[in-house]
């Protein structure tokens, strides 16, 4: 299916550094609020807290339980399904203050849900040490599955080819935690595994403009570079529009219908689909124009 005619001739390289014009200020905007932020705001997951599992004989709904907290000032807690009768909840706490979360949880459940109703399986802490050491793992899978993906395409492609999609990664990533923090909104694992998600996404979609582009080269290898980039964007353009809209698609409905416990997952992945087909268009491609001294010809002249 394709809406978008392949030989349409948009000028996307004419039109790069207005685009990376327009990164820089994202990027710059997200860095200026983590910096005034003194970092981003980290979850539970990462800062410690308390973890008690809840048994119900009746299940509530998940909203119910998150309203009966709320009102008693716990609204950030974490609440989790695990299964039919069971719940875990997460809220900040200090070692020590275990035990007296446990019972004020539960306290607030048995109230709201009859006492019969609600029992306190089991209380852990997740001390500030297993947080900054699950931290440090959460920022170490990112580093190591960037790295993955520079030998990868420099071994399928070029090492130019690796360099532009890195970069681009590290823009989308970027521009997703920088409206995070201007949103101050909190970087938990779902949040990482979001991330995760969006490095794979956009690699996928840079991916097949590269291939475009590698086929466009082999068979016009004489074609000035800025041409034939332009020409493979706007041969992909349709490809690259529906996989876009489709998933995005997808990811309004799980954000505004799949609940509390996924809203940032999927509010990072509609950043993440949106500025990642942004970057593979004007960022990873025209990035391959480095180094070479490519004189950009006109739209009209090029096929």
């Amino acid at each position: 299916m394709e809406f978008i005619r392949p030989d349409i001739n948009l000028d996307f390289v004419g039109w790069r550094r207005r685009a990376i014009t327009v990164s820089l200020v994202l990027i710059l905007l997200g860095v200026a609020s983590l910096v005034m932020k003194g970092g981003p705001r980290f979850g539970i997951d990462f800062v410690g807290g308390t973890l008690a599992q809840i048994k119900f004989k009746q299940m509530p709904d998940i909203g119910k339980i998150r309203g009966a907290l709320a009102e008693k000032g716990m609204g950030l807690a974490i609440i989790q399904s695990l299964g039919a009768d069971k719940v875990a909840i997460r809220v900040k706490s200090t070692a020590g203050e275990e035990e007296n979360v446990s019972n004020t949880i539960g306290g607030i459940l048995a109230k709201k849900f009859g006492k019969d109703n609600v029992s306190v399986e089991l209380v852990e802490m997740v001390g500030p040490q297993v947080g900054a050491d699950m931290r440090r793992k959460g920022m170490l899978s990112i580093l190591y599955a960037m790295a993955g993906i520079l030998v990868y395409i420099t071994i399928r492609f070029q090492f130019r080819f690796a360099l532009g999609a890195i970069i681009a990664l590290i823009h989308d990533v970027m521009i997703t935690i920088g409206v995070f923090s201007v949103m101050d909104k909190e970087f938990t694992l779902p949040v990482i595994a979001a991330l995760l998600t969006i490095i794979g996404y956009s690699l996928n979609d840079t991916i097949v403009v590269y291939d475009r582009i590698r086929e466009n080269m082999r068979k016009s290898p004489k074609d000035e570079l800025s041409g034939v980039i332009n020409a493979s964007i706007n041969q992909t353009l349709s490809r690259t529009i529906l996989t876009s809209g489709t998933t995005f698609l997808v990811l309004i409905c799980l954000f505004f219908l799949g609940g509390e416990v996924i809203h940032d997952f999927s509010f990072a992945l509609l950043i993440g689909v949106v500025v990642g087909t942004y970057s593979s268009i004007f960022i990873a491609s025209p990035i391959l124009l480095l180094g070479q001294g490519a004189k950009v010809a006109p739209a009209g002249k090029r096929k």
